[in-house]
């Protein structure tokens, strides 16, 4: 009993992570599980979220689930995305909206190379607001998922395409600005940020 109760918590950690539609067959194939079971533990915790009316629910769509919020809730969500999506950005988000533009198209893990923290948040908020988008994805392992620019970014910058962007610093430029701020490198501070700390700004 207690190695089912793993086994789904493990499945409603991987699905909330996921943000997306899984196949059975390949959380099964994560988990080293047939099928069978995992169709069968996935369905117990639907159950679970409706017998505590929970404010989640499990949805399944051709042999895909994904965790979605209930529709009672529908107005209460939109409000607090409606929020955030009006709040002026962050700093840590204005690094992350350079990257992307200046490098056109960008993976999430090269955007987290370059920061030196966990960019989710901040590339989750970008999106809700509508400066960048999923432009598909690297035929590499896993796909990851490619982020550019979206037009809403040119309009908000006056920009009429990213060739319009100012040029970069140069390495002189960049070192004297760190010197004049006291650090060793511009990005000395934001190797003890976490994108918790973006959610509360952003």
């Amino acid at each position: 009993m207690n190695s089912n109760k793993n086994i789904i918590a493990k499945l409603e950690a991987m699905l909330f992570a996921s943000g997306e539609p899984v196949e059975a067959v390949k959380l099964a194939e994560l988990l080293e599980l047939d099928i069978e079971s995992v169709t069968k533990m996935l369905a117990h915790l639907s159950d679970i979220y409706d017998e505590n009316k929970s404010g989640l629910r499990l949805v399944r769509m051709d042999g895909k689930y994904q965790l979605c919020t209930r529709e009672e809730y529908a107005d209460d969500i939109r409000a607090l995305l409606e929020v955030k999506k009006n709040t002026p950005l962050s700093q840590a988000a204005f690094e992350v909206l350079a990257i992307v533009a200046y490098n056109k198209a960008v993976t999430k893990s090269f955007v987290e190379q370059i920061r030196g923290v966990d960019c989710s948040g901040s590339i989750a908020n970008l999106v809700q607001k509508g400066l960048i988008e999923e432009k598909g994805r690297l035929d590499l392992p896993g796909r990851p998922l490619v982020y550019g620019t979206t037009d809403r970014f040119l309009r908000c910058f006056s920009l009429n395409s990213l060739d319009d962007l100012p040029d970069l610093p140069s390495v002189d430029e960049v070192e004297k600005i760190a010197k004049d701020n006291g650090q060793t490198s511009l990005f000395e501070d934001e190797k003890r940020e976490s994108d918790s700390d973006d959610d509360l700004s952003e």
